[in-house]
């Protein structure tokens, strides 16, 4: 069996991250995977990258300003919303040609266009479409913080300057995906349970087979190491409680660095001498990290960007815990990967992260938007809790539930379903 798995990047960001690791695992249990990809950041011959990179870039800067212009020229929410009004026609690729199965992923940032989308429909080929976030069940918005609007018809979309009317950007899109969709048959596939339920309660997807089928990752590189030796190598503290906290820009609101520095601060204030700077400190990975670390009333380490998997490794297995204070949460990598190093997770109980960590088993859920309840869950984790137990049912936990042979397992079945569909409309 040949899939094709398309995604806008290669490695960068949570959806690339899953596709590449999809594409992998597949491999490894008897499929022939490829990915197509507009931004090709390696030299892997599995991952193919778009033809006319010059065009593809104008895609993107092309949907950018349209968007740019519809929030009066503000730079708010500028990458919050995409409309898909332009991408490139992969049905002509050999790779495409070639497949038996088109496996879209995040296709957003001029990767695919709605009529490229509809075209793939169209083509007669068995499509799956793994949602990442919820974007494939609205009109523009990758994250709904709360709006229900898609569950009835997108409209008066809150990212838009004074929401707008009934004919407003996120009306005309939604319209134009109800289009697209029609009569159309694609199996969505959901990162998370919660996700499943939510692109369910989706208008635009009534009647759209849609399942949940988690993230894999490779449990033989994310696996625990010597924690002094890890923290030898970093040259990080040897004698301190170490925190961690992982984005890819660590200034994203959405990610919550404003409620981890209150728990911080409460953390310092409320237990006093065993949660201060004499013996606590916090890792801060990803890009703008130095511009967090002075927020912090304790010692704060700014890693930075780091893209090598083996030092990632390394780092998790140097903390003691991993903290997500997100706003918005599907399937998150990145608890994964610290769970799959043995390092419990604090996080808020939101979106699919319930599903990834059980409740003062093998980490903590604190209350949502709750910066009390996720200092009390550090300070679990750190001070009271026994760390070993923590450990091994982490780890324990994505063994049994996100290892490769698993999910693509999963995946496979599932690719099996469409194809067979696909022939009986046939």
């Amino acid at each position: 069996m040949k899939v094709l798995i398309v995604n806008t990047s290669e490695r960068t960001g949570g959806a690339a991250v899953a596709a590449n690791r999809l594409m992998k695992a597949l491999n490894n249990n008897g499929a022939q995977a490829k990915m197509l990809v507009r931004d090709k950041e390696t030299d892997d011959l599995t991952v193919v990258a778009l033809p006319k990179p010059a065009l593809t870039r104008w895609h993107f800067l092309w949907e950018r300003f349209v968007i740019f212009a519809k929030l009066h020229f503000s730079r708010q929410h500028l990458f919050d919303i995409d409309i898909a009004n332009s991408g490139t026609d992969i049905t002509r690729l050999r790779e495409f040609r070639e497949a038996d199965i088109i496996h879209l992923h995040w296709v957003n940032q001029g990767m695919l266009s709605l009529s490229n989308i509809r075209k793939i429909l169209r083509s007669g080929k068995p499509v799956v479409w793994t949602m990442h976030d919820i974007w494939p069940a609205t009109a523009i918005c990758h994250l709904t913080l709360g709006c229900r609007n898609f569950t009835t018809q997108c409209q008066q979309c809150k990212y838009l300057p004074g929401g707008g009317s009934t004919a407003d950007l996120a009306a005309s899109v939604w319209k134009k995906k109800q289009k697209m969709v029609h009569n159309e048959s694609i199996y969505y596939v959901a990162c998370s349970r919660w996700l499943e339920a939510e692109a369910k309660s989706s208008a635009l997807l009534r009647g759209q087979k849609i399942t949940s089928v988690p993230n894999p990752i490779d449990t033989r590189l994310f696996a625990p190491r010597d924690k002094q030796e890890a923290r030898r190598q970093l040259g990080l503290p040897l004698n301190k409680r170490l925190i961690l906290f992982v984005s890819q820009r660590a200034t994203n609101p959405y990610k919550g660095i404003d409620y981890l520095v209150s728990a911080c601060q409460i953390m310092a204030r409320v237990h006093g001498s065993s949660a201060t700077a004499d013996n606590t400190a916090i890792l801060i990975l990803g890009g703008h990290a130095e511009e967090v670390a002075p927020l912090l009333p304790f010692q704060a380490i700014a890693l930075g960007y780091v893209g090598n998997e083996q030092q990632i490794v390394s780092i998790y297995s140097a903390a003691d815990v991993f903290v997500l204070p997100s706003l918005s949460e599907n399937l998150p990598n990145t608890i994964m990967e610290a769970m799959a190093c043995g390092v419990p997770c604090v996080a808020f109980n939101v979106g699919g992260i319930p599903e990834q960590i059980d409740h003062r088993k093998n980490g903590y859920l604190a209350k949502y938007r709750n910066a009390d309840d996720l200092a009390e869950g550090l300070r679990w984790v750190l001070f009271q809790a026994d760390g070993k137990a923590l450990s091994n049912a982490a780890r324990s936990k994505v063994l049994h539930t996100y290892s490769q042979q698993a999910v693509a397992i999963k995946y496979l079945d599932l690719y099996h379903q469409a194809m067979a569909f696909n022939h009986y409309k046939l």
